[in-house]
């Protein structure tokens, strides 16, 4: 049976049966992946899903606003902060330990109201012909640093970038984070997203970018065109650059259909849902236990990224932060 997938635009009709057997997910993550995840769901389980699109924030907003009433039976993101801004709103149902279970105990929410489903790690995007290894940055924290001002860019309006932005605050505090965003706004080159942010550092427009792997990776594994001339730079050390972003997945407490969205979520983190990581085209890390990633990716393992408790980041903070230093 194949999937059925509709827009938030569109109209979907179904009979009294097949409205027992279809969910509604409202996805931030990338269409194509969730397109992916739910055409296998669907042929495995025979549940249908209704697939309404948007950005992390914007779906997020729109879930706290609808409250109770919102048609939505599961909630995917890109990045951890919007999941917490609904969580915080009392908007998620427990999740089982079945479902808990399948990821590793150390990047599970506290809460235990949503689950990772993939993840996404940051770097700095360097232009080989402009900087060599011993020039390159050893903490994110280093572009604040005069000597950096023009010379690196990042999309500070994205939410990519404002989850990054949520660690740093976890790991540092308002007094740091704030004064780095200050310097962020002195020194930086702000562009729309993390593509234009690739495209800038390939042409040599700037030395470096702060942006998430997978635009390199995505971009190597097409033509290249906007990436040969540049190398990625793990920050590791558990520094705030060596954070490690989770998308995650939610129930909302006000489905009617928690049995079909929580098996939707089970699915996602177990073997047949964590496989389409691996071998799909997202170059997005597994996170299920024992899943394997995409093997061209640097072990996360490898990254050692800081620990942080996701359910802490804390979106609204962030913005206020970043609008008092003048980024949005």
């Amino acid at each position: 049976m194949s999937a059925l997938i509709a827009s938030a635009s569109l109209p979907y009709c179904a009979s009294a049966q097949d409205a027992k057997s279809t969910i509604t997910v409202y996805n931030a993550q990338h269409r194509t992946l969730t397109k992916a995840w739910v055409a296998e769901f669907t042929r495995d389980t025979g549940i249908k899903v209704v697939q309404r699109d948007g950005e992390d924030d914007e779906m997020g907003n729109q879930l706290v606003q609808e409250g109770s009433k919102s048609p939505a039976d599961v909630f995917l993101t890109e990045n951890s902060p919007a999941m917490v801004l609904v969580d915080k709103a009392k908007l998620l149902a427990p999740l089982p330990a079945d479902i808990l279970s399948q990821v590793p105990q150390g990047i599970r929410p506290s809460s235990g109201h949503w689950v990772p489903i993939a993840a996404r790690s940051t770097v700095f995007v360097y232009n080989k012909g402009k900087l060599t290894g011993d020039k390159l940055p050893k903490s994110i924290m280093d572009l604040a640093k005069p000597e950096w001002k023009g010379r690196w860019g990042a999309s500070p309006a994205g939410a990519d970038f404002q989850a990054i932005v949520s660690a740093l605050l976890e790991q540092k505090g308002k007094q740091q984070t704030l004064a780095w965003l200050k310097s962020m706004k002195a020194n930086a080159v702000a562009y729309r997203g993390n593509g234009a942010v690739l495209k800038a550092v390939n042409a040599g427009q700037i030395d470096g970018g702060v942006i998430y792997h997978y635009y390199w990776f995505g971009d190597q594994a097409k033509t290249g065109e906007n990436s040969n001339n540049t190398a990625l730079h793990y920050f590791r050390h558990q520094d705030p650059g060596a954070f490690v972003s989770l998308s995650g997945g939610g129930v909302l407490a006000s489905s009617k259909h928690k049995a079909e969205a929580q098996a939707f979520l089970k699915w996602l983190t177990g073997k047949e849902g964590q496989e389409i990581l691996r071998t799909g085209t997202s170059y997005e890390y597994a996170v299920g236990n024992g899943a394997s990633s995409n093997s061209k990716l640097v072990p996360l393992a490898e990254l050692k990224a800081p620990v942080v408790d996701p359910s802490k980041l804390n979106s609204r903070a962030v913005t206020d932060l970043m609008t008092q230093a003048g980024l949005l």
